[in-house]
């Protein structure tokens, strides 16, 4: 509707929509995944799940998500989905509130011995790469990819010294 109120520029207010609604959806993606799918972070079958009790479920959503470290900017851009794991646990909480009790569950996350998962965007995100493509190839990976891969591993290691 708003293209056709452009009249003449109608073209380009379309083309701006559609630019800003990709971006808006790779951002969406990436923050989602970085919260659900980074290294670290267990995933559950549902069976695993039947006879689960109120802190069998508390432990489960602990577990099973992670934090971004960012400032206050990019959380606020992120509506706050930085807080995965607050978010997971009290999903009924404001989300302007998750900043608030992030310190008080690292704690009791400390006190009782469990992992708190977070990182930067760019390491969380980093690890939700390699998971994708990792997934995105059959068990037994083709030919050309392991070659590639002996490569890239024989470049890695280090030189021994002709003595």
């Amino acid at each position: 509707m708003f293209p056709a109120l452009a009249l003449w520029n109608a073209p380009r207010v379309a083309l701006g929509n559609l630019f800003a609604n990709g971006l808006r959806n790779l951002w969406t993606f990436a923050v989602v995944f970085c919260g659900h799918f980074p290294d670290g972070v267990r995933l559950y079958h549902p069976e695993q799940t039947c006879d689960e009790r109120r802190g069998d479920w508390y432990l489960r959503q602990l577990n099973g998500s992670a934090n971004i470290a960012g400032r206050r900017g990019f959380h606020v851009l992120s509506g706050h989905l930085g807080y995965q794991i607050e978010h997971h646990l009290f999903p009924d909480l404001p989300a302007v509130r998750y900043p608030e009790i992030a310190a008080q569950v690292r704690e009791i996350c400390v006190r009782y011995g469990q992992a708190y998962n977070t990182g930067r965007f760019s390491a969380q995100f980093a690890s939700v790469a390699r998971l994708l493509v990792r997934n995105a190839f059959p068990a037994e990976a083709p030919r050309w990819l392991t070659r590639a891969a002996d490569r890239v591993r024989l470049r890695a290691r280090p030189r021994r010294s002709r003595s």
